[in-house]
């Protein structure tokens, strides 16, 4: 996501320079060829074209507003795994103890049996934030090769690393046990497996008499609000802004468009035979960078995990949970939270 208050004008021509570029030449284009052949040209009356302008601009305020809604509620859910990774971790230090035990543990093997629980579940969210990256068919980076490369380069621009995101393997080495990491690695839904993994933990510590029912009871129920976070997240990435209004915007965008000059150019030419056509270029480009612009806006926000600089700051709460996590455990050599690049954290 971006974090600076404000967007750059260099920001800004980055994302939408070259649409300037091809605005500007058509719309020269068409005013060149009003100077041509006025006396043949069929001047497009203002009134429709408004018209036109008028419900483009409410259909893409209706798809910026449910793009919205997926962002923001997408941030909503990873919020609610931040506090119920925290109740996760808080749970298990302070229910697994000898008070129900036959057998008691040393601290040192407490500490393990804690500090594999909260290890596994830091290895849950860099296993789930990964499987989130993973590009859908209607994804920016799965079109065409123009653009595919185009988002690519947006990728390596910002320094997220996600065209080859080495991040998820190196975490899951560190916070998933050896002997489990080949076998859980290797699922379909890794994310899934890594919880079931410790519900048959915490089925192992009711065994051992380290936790009673009603713990026992306490702490699946967190492991199920984790499914429910997965689920929600895996709903927004599965299921895309339905096409019938994320590709006709498109269309209807293209079209207020591509009939703008034709009437802007005739409402200039009032103001002179050729000072006033060739001055409605600039206006013409600047209505018609705006519509662009709008649908641009909600077309790059609909999709909240794609990796790109609109997105949920994933890996940046991974970190965050993770030292929370850890300093839990009375670590001391923790890792630094994760910083902007190019005023996009991510």
């Amino acid at each position: 996501m971006y974090v600076r208050k404000n967007l750059t004008l260099r920001g800004i021509l980055r994302f939408s320079g070259h649409h300037i570029l091809w605005l500007t030449a058509y719309m020269a284009l068409v005013s060149g060829l009003h100077t041509i052949f006025h006396d043949y040209w069929v001047d497009i009356p203002w009134l429709p074209l408004s018209i036109i302008g008028t419900a483009v601009a409410f259909y893409v305020g209706f798809k910026n507003n449910q793009a919205y809604d997926r962002l923001w509620e997408a941030r909503k859910i990873w919020g609610a795994i931040v506090n119920s990774s925290r109740a996760w971790g808080s749970a298990i230090g302070g229910f697994v103890t000898n008070q129900f035990a036959d057998d008691h543990f040393d601290k040192e093997e407490l500490y393990a049996i804690k500090k594999r629980l909260i290890y596994r579940h830091i290895g849950w969210l860099y296993a789930l934030r990964c499987q989130l990256l993973i590009p859908t068919s209607w994804e920016h980076i799965s079109q065409g090769k123009h653009l595919s490369r185009f988002t690519e380069k947006r990728m390596e621009t910002f320094g997220v690393g996600l065209i080859d995101d080495g991040i998820t393997m190196e975490e899951l080495h560190q916070f998933l046990p050896e002997d489990e990491y080949e076998r859980l690695i290797n699922y379909k839904n890794t994310a899934t497996q890594i919880i079931d993994q410790q519900a048959s933990d915490l089925r192992e510590l009711r065994a051992a008499g380290l936790i009673d029912d009603f713990r026992h009871m306490e702490l699946q129920k967190i492991l199920y609000d984790f499914y429910i976070h997965q689920g929600k997240c895996e709903r927004i990435k599965k299921f895309p802004l339905p096409r019938q209004y994320g590709g006709m915007s498109v269309i209807f965008v293209g079209i207020f468009i591509f009939l703008l000059p034709f009437g802007m150019v005739s409402v200039f030419h009032d103001l002179g035979e050729l000072l006033g056509v060739w001055l409605s270029v600039p206006f013409s480009v600047l209505v018609a960078w705006i519509y662009l612009m709008m649908e641009l806006v909600g077309d790059y926000s609909e999709n909240p995990f794609e990796g790109l600089g609109n997105d949920i700051p994933m890996h940046s709460l991974c970190r965050v949970i993770e030292i929370d996590l850890r300093e839990m455990l009375n670590e001391t050599e923790l890792p630094a939270g994760i910083e902007p690049v190019n005023g996009v954290l991510m």
